[in-house]
């Protein structure tokens, strides 16, 4: 990381290119197409449909919008607050970082605004249809992605230290168990 170039600035800046971008496509959405509509993008496989979904992702806990909205005040909260238990100080951390907070954020203030969230990315194969999503749905879902495969192979991960130790004390259990026999 370049020393001008704050870490958590990365990560707030992409926050706001998110929540931006996704609140200007549902925006887009919104004013083109009538609810239900679909336009095909790519015949058989992609269109653009404007749907609107109170429950959480897939529909799952559909009409609970104001327990979701409270859901997902704590989760940035907490994100917020404990980062620095779970993010390293590293670029890949930093940007699943601002994927995560720029997704929340976006899909929260349709909750706050409208009492649902706009979803018109429709993928499926013949009949069978993957759940509608929007840009915040796809970058929270690229963020914890991102979380996860780089949290492998960080070596300064906050986890890091425990997983060593977590491994050093099963080999000491091992080689005590190999002297006992």
């Amino acid at each position: 990381m370049t020393p001008w170039v704050s870490p958590i600035m990365v990560a707030l800046v992409i926050a706001l290119l998110i929540t931006v971008l996704d609140q200007l496509t549902k925006q887009i959405v919104r004013l083109s197409f009538a609810l239900g509509e679909s336009r095909p993008v790519i015949e058989g496989c992609f269109d653009l449909t404007y749907l609107r979904n109170t429950g959480a992702a897939w529909g799952i806990l559909g009409g609970q919008n104001t327990s979701l909205t409270v859901i997902s005040l704590v989760i940035l909260i907490v994100m917020v607050i404990f980062r620095r238990s779970f993010l390293s100080d590293t670029l890949e951390h930093r940007i699943a970082l601002g994927l995560m907070v720029g997704g929340i954020v976006g899909n929260l203030l349709d909750r706050m605004r409208q009492g649902w969230v706009t979803d018109f990315l429709d993928f499926y194969v013949g009949n069978h249809h993957w759940p509608a999503f929007n840009v915040a749905d796809a970058a929270i879902c690229v963020g914890v992605g991102i979380y996860i495969l780089s949290s492998l192979w960080i070596s300064t991960h906050p986890l890091a230290d425990r997983r060593s130790s977590d491994s050093s004390d099963a080999e000491r259990k091992e080689r005590q168990t190999d002297v006992e026999d």
